[in-house]
């Protein structure tokens, strides 16, 4: 009787206009948080629940319009991008990738910065995006700050992140990332061709513990059976990585240092300069993200392209989309080594 009267109300839905996610709910006896859990596959739905809502949608012919479902039932036609970084290069040309791709749309975009992974930092964040009026919700999660919010976000608020490559672990959300492990690899083979006995790393910080971009650097030293020098940790701040760099200045057999990001390289390329030592006549460094200017530097910067800006429009496609494939349709050039003028044979290979 159940089923019947079910399909009588989904018969004069379907006449007065198409079904809503509370016509859903309504015909599988829960809330219409739980058919909206069901739609964004979340993990905390039990499976005889789950059948309920799906046989409930199979009924009425439900058919999510993907803007609507995407920004939550009741939620605010707009985009709060959760970030602990307005100013770091990837984290802004991320954040002009999004709004580049909402202009278009008619979403408006927000901001909201947390201010650290602190408990009480990432509950106020969370607050803030939990309310309907934040819209859709996209969490730049490339720090442990980041990764806190998503972790935090309840079921309920449509989610996209920008993760480190690979992701983040036990996370359920839908991430989006660029694959640095690759070009990371390359970039490190390029050192090595060109006769330098091994490649030291500086690298920046990892929410993974182990990111991408030294794990490239780890794989192509030991396929090649190159010695695999201790990475040197550095922070976001320069200072750190100048120290680090100060530290390899001090060493006369570095003569190879892949960065992990370009502020890093440019403060270990100050560091050997303070040394004495010469960019790239006796040490070559490498950096990753090719910020603007890089190739005006003296000398110019080899480093790794990074297309951030990709990245933000895919995060957007993802969160307006229904389907897991729609921000595959987004073109996201794979990272590349660009080389130019700060690597260069080791002087000892020179003389060989």
């Amino acid at each position: 009787m159940a089923r019947s009267s079910s399909g009588g109300a989904a018969q004069q839905r379907r006449t007065a206009g198409p079904p809503s996610i509370r016509d859903v709910a309504a015909a599988a006896g829960v809330s219409y948080q739980t058919v909206s859990r069901v739609l964004n596959d979340s993990p905390r739905v039990s499976p005889d629940t789950r059948r309920q809502v799906r046989e409930a949608i199979e009924r009425l012919g439900y058919r999510p319009n993907r803007a609507a479902r995407a920004l939550g039932f009741g939620r605010a036609r707009g985009v709060t991008v959760v970030t602990a970084d307005t100013t770091l290069y990837g984290y802004a040309s991320t954040l002009r990738g999004i709004e580049e791709a909402a202009r278009p749309t008619g979403l408006s975009v927000g901001i909201r910065v947390v201010e650290s992974e602190r408990a009480e930092d990432v509950r106020h964040a969370v607050d803030y995006v939990s309310d309907p009026s934040a819209g859709g919700v996209i969490v730049i999660a490339f720090d442990a700050a980041g990764a806190a919010v998503l972790r935090a976000l309840p079921d309920d608020v449509p989610a996209v992140a920008a993760t480190e490559a690979g992701g983040l672990p036990d996370v359920s959300r839908r991430m989006i990332f660029l694959d640095e492990r690759q070009a990371a690899v390359d970039a490190t083979r390029h050192l090595l061709s060109l006769g330098h006995r091994t490649v030291h790393h500086v690298a920046i910080p990892s929410e993974t513990g182990t990111s991408a971009r030294q794990a490239g650097w780890r794989d192509a030293l030991e396929q090649a059976g190159a010695p695999v020098p201790t990475v040197l940790p550095g922070g976001w701040e320069p200072r750190s990585a100048y120290l680090a760099g100060r530290a390899l200045a001090a060493d006369p057999l570095v003569t190879a240092v892949l960065c992990g990001n370009d502020t890093t390289a440019i403060a270990v390329r100050r560091a050997l300069y303070d040394a004495g030592r010469d960019v790239p006549g006796d040490v070559s460094v490498v950096g990753f993200d090719d910020v603007p200017g890089a190739e005006f530097w003296t000398p110019a910067l080899t480093t790794v392209r990074m297309d951030f800006a990709a990245l933000g429009r895919a995060c957007l496609a993802a969160l307006l989309s229904d389907d897991p494939a729609d921000e595959a349709r987004v073109a996201l050039d794979p990272p590349c080594l660009v080389v130019r003028e700060s690597t260069a044979s080791p002087r000892d290979a020179i003389g060989m």
